[in-house]
């Protein structure tokens, strides 16, 4: 069935179960204008000072109270955070680093975990592509157009699935409107411009009341830059010395790689320019009895993978860029019923057809990646009795997944995914207590081409359970401690089970295991959070240890040129601890002054193989503001320290030290709709390298980038 059918096809399904669902009688309740302040958009998360609602919590809390680590973007920060990618937006989150594979392609790094136990997910449901594929698959999720990013870690995200066993993060939009605007047109714009990569970029969202309780929206986005610009060599001193070595050798037989030139590649890193555009359009009906609605949107996005410069004679020299797209429809439904044992039933769909071509430097298409996928999600939260609150729900997941080209390293493979899930809690005074389980059962098949005989050819199937307990006290107003336990489980993916061959955007050579067992972790975690009259404190520290730990092992090996990677289990343990402050050390006239710090650490080691591979290292960052209600100054220094512990065959990474500045100007005050940022990022151009990246030896960071970010909200 061609893809214009399927999209029609499954939008009339969505639509029609979604009124089938909604009350008849809901639409003669007139609609009522939800209160909001479209100045700030992420101000609608809050129900007072200093209380954020976490929205992507399954029984939405006040930070202060959640038993999960949480970590929330918003408002002027995620204007200040806003880059290409979604990891690099996240970069200076606690607990989260960054792939660093290219600024477009990053994705985020959860408490040292990343790729499949990390799930990335829109207005609550996956982004439906191939970024948990490999490394050099950008997300589709748009940060242009968010209006908070989320990111929830602890046993709190398997709510949304086992591949969550990382963490969650969370970029609601408003693709589907979910207020009454109370003007005639609510406009958001946002433009950009930085330096290091010559980045330009726009955004633009319009919520329009049709009268009734109907709200249209549309919005679209635009980004294109060029080759990112860095502080100094692309190679490591120790890859450029083994590349001028290789270059006094003689040539290989039809080899055109130039080692010397390799090796001399510096100040702007090849193969990373890009060109991206999306745009949307959504309905919904609103009223006080719920909301149905739905949405169609489309992303495009073409660009480079940083080069891998061979270094020595054999090896393979690629420059891969991604021509990137993917149809997507939404849907979301929401009841409030009057009675019963529900006092909110929600249920929120997404269907996407995405597809990205691998294209040589003269163009032609290398491989190609198709992927079809809808997820489902339905909630029932419980009328609260007394102290007793609740949320039950199921979830399913489709898949199916194919590679089409000479470096097709999977065959074609489908994944389903069904689960129920539960989290009840007991609020009794000071004390909370919350409980968690889910049930999935996950079913993966093989099913390659007649002639791709080096593949795996059947199916697996497994039954996942996870739960979770945990409780918190109030120490003092405004200060709790709380502690969880949980024990989680998680079935291999397709790319661990089925994956034979070589990888270009990767540059690797991928093996997997059919023969997986499920992956399983005891954790427990204890957190501690407080503020109070010009202050903040919270702390997180974990400890999990892993059964059949499912990762990576480099080899040695090389094949069709690439170093080999075989995928492997063992038991393995991980600890860590995130913690964060923020103090108000003066006020004078019309101006604060304000100081905040956090720091990160992850320590992982693997059972029979040494410390786990891209595992970043300790990282602490101290900031300084001065504000007042029309301007507002910042400086900050980020040290990440050198990671010396290291799996075999992985390279150490020197530490660094950068500097950044910001500007933020807001011409009529934090209540006008007009507010300019401009920020200064790595001052003194230091060549810095993230651990968390594959690509860290040969794409180090953005060197300097000065960067102007309007925006406006009407």
């Amino acid at each position: 069935m061609p893809t214009t059918n399927r999209l029609a096809l499954l939008t009339g399904s969505a639509v029609l179960a979604l009124l089938a669902a909604f009350p008849a009688h809901a639409q003669e309740t007139p609609a009522q204008p939800v209160p909001q302040d479209h100045n700030s958009p992420a101000d609608t998360y809050h129900q007072g000072p200093g209380q954020e609602i976490v929205v992507t919590a399954p029984l939405r809390t006040q930070r202060l109270d959640s038993l999960s680590g949480v970590a929330i973007l918003g408002g002027a920060d995620l204007t200040a955070a806003l880059r290409p990618s979604i990891g690099d937006t996240l970069k200076n989150t606690p607990g989260v680093s960054s792939s660093s594979f290219g600024p477009t392609a990053s994705r985020p790094v959860l408490r040292g975990l990343q790729g499949e136990r990390v799930r990335i997910l829109t207005n609550g449901i996956g982004s439906i592509d191939v970024s948990n594929t490999s490394a050099d698959h950008a997300p589709v999720v748009n940060p242009l157009l968010a209006e908070r990013i989320e990111v929830l870690r602890g046993p709190q995200s398997l709510l949304y699935g086992s591949a969550a066993i990382g963490g969650v993060v969370n970029v609601v939009d408003g693709r589907i409107p979910n207020v009454v605007p109370d003007e005639p047109i609510h406009l958001s714009a946002l433009a950009g411009y930085a330096t290091a990569a010559k980045e330009r970029d726009g955004s633009i969202s319009i919520d329009v009341p049709l009268s009734g309780g109907w709200v249209g929206h549309v919005d679209g986005s635009y980004l294109k830059s060029a080759d990112m610009r860095i502080g100094g060599y692309a190679l490591t001193p120790d890859l450029r010395a083994q590349a001028l070595t290789s270059s006094l050798l003689p040539a290989e037989p039809g080899s055109d790689i130039d080692f010397a030139a390799n090796a001399n590649v510096r100040g702007i890193l090849p193969n990373t320019a890009a060109r991206t555009w999306s745009a949307a359009a959504g309905l919904a009906y609103i009223n006080d009895r719920g909301s149905i609605g739905v949405a169609y949107s489309h992303f495009d996005s073409l660009y480079g993978v940083p080069l891998r410069l061979a270094t020595l004679p054999g090896q393979g020299q690629e420059a891969p860029r991604l021509q990137q797209s993917q149809d997507r429809i939404d849907a979301r439904a929401e009841v409030k019923p009057d009675n019963g044992p529900f006092d909110q039933i929600g249920f929120r769909f997404g269907f996407a057809d995405y597809v990205h071509a691998e294209l040589g430097p003269d163009g032609a298409v290398g491989t190609t990646f198709f992927n079809q996928g809808m997820e489902g999600r339905l909630e029932l939260r419980q009328r609260k009795s007394g102290p007793w609150s609740g949320v039950s729900g199921l979830q399913f997941v489709r898949r199916d997944f194919d590679v089409i080209g000479d470096e097709a390293f999977l065959p074609r493979n489908s994944t389903g995914q069904f689960g129920l899930f539960t989290m009840q809690q007991i609020d009794s005074g000071p004390l909370r207590v919350e409980a968690g389980a889910r049930w999935e059962h996950a079913a993966l098949e093989a099913k390659p081409a007649p002639d791709q005989t080096q593949f795996f050819s059947g199916s697996r199937n497994f039954d996942a359970f996870s739960g979770a307990l945990g409780a918190s006290f109030e120490l003092a107003k405004d200060w709790r401690i709380g502690v969880n336990l949980s024990r989680t489980e998680r079935a291999p993916a397709a790319e661990e089970l089925f994956a034979n061959g070589p990888h270009a955007g990767t540059s690797a050579f991928e093996i997997g295991d059919v023969d997986l067992a499920k992956e399983n972790a005891l954790s427990v975690e204890a957190i501690l959070r407080g503020k109070g009259a010009g202050y903040s404190f919270e702390l997180s520290a974990y400890h999990s240890w892993f059964g059949n730990f499912i990762f990576e092992r480099a080899t040695g090996g090389l094949e069709e040129g690439l170093p080999v990677f075989q995928i492997s289990q063992a038991n393995a343990r991980l600890y860590g601890f995130e913690a964060e402050a923020k103090v108000t050390l003066a006020r004078f006239g019309a101006w604060t002054i304000e100081a905040d710090a956090l720091a990160d650490y992850v320590h992982a080691t693997i059972d029979g193989s040494g410390p786990a591979p891209r595992i970043p290292p300790l990282r602490m960052l101290g900031g300084l503001s001065l504000e007042s209600s029309h301007v507002n100054l910042r400086g900050e220094v980020e040290r990440v320290t050198a990671q010396n512990r290291i799996a075999p065959f992985e390279t150490a990474t020197p530490g660094y030290t950068m500097v950044n500045a910001e500007l933020g100007w807001r011409p009529w005050g934090k209540s006008r709709p007009l507010s300019f940022v401009l920020t200064a990022n790595n001052l003194f151009d230091v060549n810095a390298r993230r651990h968390a990246s594959f690509l860290k030896d040969y794409a180090p960071l953005a060197g300097r980038d000065i960067r102007v970010t309007a925006r406006l909200e009407l």
